[in-house]
Protein backbone atom coordinates (compact mmCIF):
# COMPACT_ATOMS: atom_id res chain seq x y z
CA UNK A 1 0.00 0.00 0.00
CA UNK A 2 1.31 3.48 -0.83
CA UNK A 3 1.70 6.06 1.91
CA UNK A 4 -0.66 9.05 1.81
CA UNK A 5 0.67 11.96 -0.18
CA UNK A 6 2.03 15.03 1.57
CA UNK A 7 0.26 18.11 0.27
CA UNK A 8 1.76 21.58 0.16
CA UNK A 9 -1.20 23.97 -0.15
CA UNK A 10 -0.27 27.16 -1.95
CA UNK A 11 3.33 26.03 -2.40
CA UNK A 12 3.88 25.28 -6.11
CA UNK A 13 7.58 24.54 -5.61
CA UNK A 14 6.77 21.33 -3.71
CA UNK A 15 5.79 18.37 -5.87
CA UNK A 16 4.85 15.08 -4.23
CA UNK A 17 5.23 11.71 -5.87
CA UNK A 18 3.83 8.59 -4.28
CA UNK A 19 5.32 5.18 -5.10
CA UNK A 20 4.75 1.88 -3.31
CA UNK A 21 6.31 1.76 0.17
CA UNK A 22 5.45 0.30 3.58
CA UNK A 23 3.08 2.43 5.68
CA UNK A 24 4.32 4.67 8.46
CA UNK A 25 3.36 3.89 12.08
CA UNK A 26 -0.17 4.99 12.99
CA UNK A 27 0.13 8.34 14.85
CA UNK A 28 -1.57 9.22 18.10
CA UNK A 29 -5.10 10.26 17.03
CA UNK A 30 -4.97 13.17 19.45
CA UNK A 31 -1.88 14.66 17.86
CA UNK A 32 -0.09 14.40 14.56
CA UNK A 33 3.28 12.62 14.48
CA UNK A 34 6.45 14.64 14.88
CA UNK A 35 8.07 15.36 11.53
CA UNK A 36 11.86 15.23 11.61
CA UNK A 37 14.07 16.08 8.65
CA UNK A 38 17.56 14.60 8.31
CA UNK A 39 20.15 16.38 6.19
CA UNK A 40 23.39 14.49 6.60
CA UNK A 41 26.75 15.55 5.30
CA UNK A 42 30.42 16.15 5.82
CA UNK A 43 29.89 19.93 5.98
CA UNK A 44 33.55 20.62 5.23
CA UNK A 45 32.73 23.47 5.45
CA UNK A 46 29.03 24.16 5.87
CA UNK A 47 27.86 26.81 3.42
CA UNK A 48 24.77 28.83 2.53
CA UNK A 49 23.67 26.21 -0.01
CA UNK A 50 23.17 23.75 2.84
CA UNK A 51 21.09 26.27 4.78
CA UNK A 52 19.01 27.26 1.76
CA UNK A 53 18.13 23.60 1.22
CA UNK A 54 17.39 23.11 4.92
CA UNK A 55 15.12 26.12 5.44
CA UNK A 56 13.16 25.47 2.24
CA UNK A 57 12.53 21.82 3.07
CA UNK A 58 11.60 22.74 6.64
CA UNK A 59 9.05 25.24 5.31
CA UNK A 60 7.61 23.30 2.36
CA UNK A 61 7.00 20.10 4.33
CA UNK A 62 6.03 21.78 7.63
CA UNK A 63 8.68 19.88 9.58
CA UNK A 64 8.95 20.23 13.33
CA UNK A 65 12.74 19.88 13.29
CA UNK A 66 15.40 19.56 10.64
CA UNK A 67 18.67 18.05 11.78
CA UNK A 68 21.95 18.78 10.03
CA UNK A 69 23.70 15.54 10.95
CA UNK A 70 27.48 15.87 10.82
CA UNK A 71 29.17 12.68 9.62
CA UNK A 72 31.92 11.28 11.82
CA UNK A 73 33.69 9.30 9.10
CA UNK A 74 31.88 9.86 5.78
CA UNK A 75 32.20 6.50 4.03
CA UNK A 76 32.03 8.13 0.56
CA UNK A 77 35.10 10.24 1.28
CA UNK A 78 37.28 7.92 3.37
CA UNK A 79 40.58 7.68 1.53
CA UNK A 80 39.50 10.10 -1.18
CA UNK A 81 40.80 13.24 0.54
CA UNK A 82 41.71 14.43 4.02
CA UNK A 83 38.63 15.43 6.02
CA UNK A 84 38.62 18.11 8.72
CA UNK A 85 38.23 16.61 12.23
CA UNK A 86 34.59 16.06 13.11
CA UNK A 87 34.65 18.34 16.18
CA UNK A 88 35.56 21.32 13.98
CA UNK A 89 32.92 20.53 11.36
CA UNK A 90 30.31 20.22 14.10
CA UNK A 91 31.32 23.59 15.52
CA UNK A 92 30.87 25.14 12.07
CA UNK A 93 27.36 23.72 11.72
CA UNK A 94 26.40 24.74 15.27
CA UNK A 95 27.52 28.27 14.49
CA UNK A 96 25.76 28.30 11.12
CA UNK A 97 22.33 27.27 12.46
CA UNK A 98 22.40 29.44 15.59
CA UNK A 99 19.28 31.58 15.49
CA UNK A 100 17.68 29.53 12.68
CA UNK A 101 14.31 28.36 13.99
CA UNK A 102 13.68 24.68 13.35
CA UNK A 103 17.24 23.86 12.30
CA UNK A 104 19.55 21.92 14.62
CA UNK A 105 23.12 20.68 14.45
CA UNK A 106 23.32 17.01 15.38
CA UNK A 107 26.39 15.22 16.74
CA UNK A 108 24.79 11.76 16.89
CA UNK A 109 27.07 10.23 14.26
CA UNK A 110 30.13 11.75 15.90
CA UNK A 111 29.03 10.50 19.31
CA UNK A 112 28.46 7.03 17.88
CA UNK A 113 31.95 6.97 16.36
CA UNK A 114 33.29 4.95 13.47
CA UNK A 115 32.04 5.12 9.89
CA UNK A 116 28.73 6.96 9.53
CA UNK A 117 25.82 5.14 7.91
CA UNK A 118 22.33 6.58 7.54
CA UNK A 119 20.71 3.27 8.55
CA UNK A 120 22.41 3.46 11.96
CA UNK A 121 21.30 7.06 12.38
CA UNK A 122 17.70 6.06 11.67
CA UNK A 123 17.96 3.36 14.36
CA UNK A 124 18.94 6.01 16.87
CA UNK A 125 16.32 8.53 15.80
CA UNK A 126 13.50 6.00 15.88
CA UNK A 127 14.50 4.85 19.36
CA UNK A 128 14.54 8.44 20.63
CA UNK A 129 11.39 9.55 18.76
CA UNK A 130 8.84 6.70 18.66
CA UNK A 131 6.21 7.20 15.98
CA UNK A 132 7.94 10.16 14.34
CA UNK A 133 7.88 10.60 10.57
CA UNK A 134 11.44 10.77 9.26
CA UNK A 135 12.28 12.77 6.13
CA UNK A 136 15.66 12.06 4.53
CA UNK A 137 16.91 15.06 2.55
CA UNK A 138 19.29 14.56 -0.37
CA UNK A 139 20.42 16.51 -3.41
CA UNK A 140 19.27 15.44 -6.85
CA UNK A 141 22.86 14.46 -7.64
CA UNK A 142 22.81 11.87 -4.84
CA UNK A 143 19.73 10.01 -6.12
CA UNK A 144 21.79 7.96 -8.54
CA UNK A 145 24.05 6.72 -5.74
CA UNK A 146 21.37 5.52 -3.33
CA UNK A 147 21.86 1.94 -4.46
CA UNK A 148 25.38 1.96 -3.03
CA UNK A 149 24.25 2.87 0.49
CA UNK A 150 24.53 0.47 3.40
CA UNK A 151 21.25 -1.34 4.28
CA UNK A 152 19.43 0.73 1.67
CA UNK A 153 16.28 -1.44 1.78
CA UNK A 154 15.91 -0.62 5.48
CA UNK A 155 16.39 3.07 4.79
CA UNK A 156 13.77 3.02 2.01
CA UNK A 157 11.20 1.39 4.27
CA UNK A 158 11.66 3.87 7.10
CA UNK A 159 11.80 7.35 5.58
CA UNK A 160 10.13 9.68 3.18
CA UNK A 161 12.80 10.77 0.70
CA UNK A 162 13.07 14.50 0.02
CA UNK A 163 15.00 15.40 -3.12
CA UNK A 164 16.03 19.04 -3.44
CA UNK A 165 16.32 20.23 -7.01
CA UNK A 166 17.42 23.49 -8.56
CA UNK A 167 15.80 25.34 -11.48
CA UNK A 168 17.43 24.49 -14.78
CA UNK A 169 18.84 21.17 -13.65
CA UNK A 170 17.76 17.86 -15.13
CA UNK A 171 14.89 16.06 -13.43
CA UNK A 172 15.73 12.97 -11.42
CA UNK A 173 15.14 9.76 -13.34
CA UNK A 174 11.96 8.29 -11.89
CA UNK A 175 13.47 4.82 -12.20
CA UNK A 176 16.08 5.72 -9.59
CA UNK A 177 13.31 6.45 -7.08
CA UNK A 178 11.21 3.32 -7.61
CA UNK A 179 9.93 2.02 -4.28
CA UNK A 180 10.54 5.29 -2.46
CA UNK A 181 7.92 7.70 -1.12
CA UNK A 182 9.28 10.95 -2.52
CA UNK A 183 8.80 14.68 -2.14
CA UNK A 184 10.66 16.95 -4.56
CA UNK A 185 11.37 20.45 -3.29
CA UNK A 186 12.68 23.11 -5.64
CA UNK A 187 15.24 25.47 -4.14
CA UNK A 188 17.13 28.50 -5.53
CA UNK A 189 20.04 27.66 -7.80
CA UNK A 190 23.31 28.24 -5.93
CA UNK A 191 26.53 26.82 -7.33
CA UNK A 192 28.85 26.55 -4.33
CA UNK A 193 31.79 24.17 -4.19
CA UNK A 194 33.14 22.98 -0.85
CA UNK A 195 36.57 22.45 -2.39
CA UNK A 196 36.55 26.05 -3.65
CA UNK A 197 35.59 27.26 -0.18
CA UNK A 198 38.47 25.32 1.39
CA UNK A 199 40.82 26.85 -1.17
CA UNK A 200 39.45 30.31 -0.48
CA UNK A 201 40.04 29.89 3.24
CA UNK A 202 43.54 28.54 2.63
CA UNK A 203 44.49 31.48 0.42
CA UNK A 204 42.73 34.20 2.40
CA UNK A 205 40.10 35.00 -0.23
CA UNK A 206 36.62 36.14 0.93
CA UNK A 207 34.08 33.64 2.19
CA UNK A 208 31.45 36.31 2.79
CA UNK A 209 27.94 35.45 1.54
CA UNK A 210 29.10 31.93 0.71
CA UNK A 211 29.54 30.68 4.29
CA UNK A 212 27.34 31.90 7.19
CA UNK A 213 29.11 34.70 9.04
CA UNK A 214 29.18 32.85 12.37
CA UNK A 215 30.79 29.84 10.69
CA UNK A 216 33.39 32.13 9.07
CA UNK A 217 34.25 33.34 12.55
CA UNK A 218 34.87 29.74 13.68
CA UNK A 219 37.03 29.08 10.61
CA UNK A 220 39.17 32.11 11.43
CA UNK A 221 39.36 31.45 15.18
CA UNK A 222 40.46 27.84 14.67
CA UNK A 223 42.65 28.56 11.64
CA UNK A 224 40.83 25.91 9.63
CA UNK A 225 41.89 25.28 6.03
CA UNK A 226 44.86 27.62 6.41
CA UNK A 227 47.30 25.13 4.94
CA UNK A 228 46.71 22.59 2.23
CA UNK A 229 45.56 19.33 3.80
Amino acid sequence: MARPAVTCPGRPSCVHLTVPAPPLPVPDPGRGPTRIGILGGTFDPVHVGHLVAAVNVHYELSLDRLLLVVANEPWQKVGARPVTPARHRLALVEAAVSGCDGLEASSMEIDRGGVSYTADTLDELEAANPGAELYLVIGADVAGMLGTWERIDEVRARVRLVVVNRPGTASVDAGLLAGWDVSIVEIPALEISSSDLRDRAATGRPLDFLVPSEAIRVIRERSLYVVER
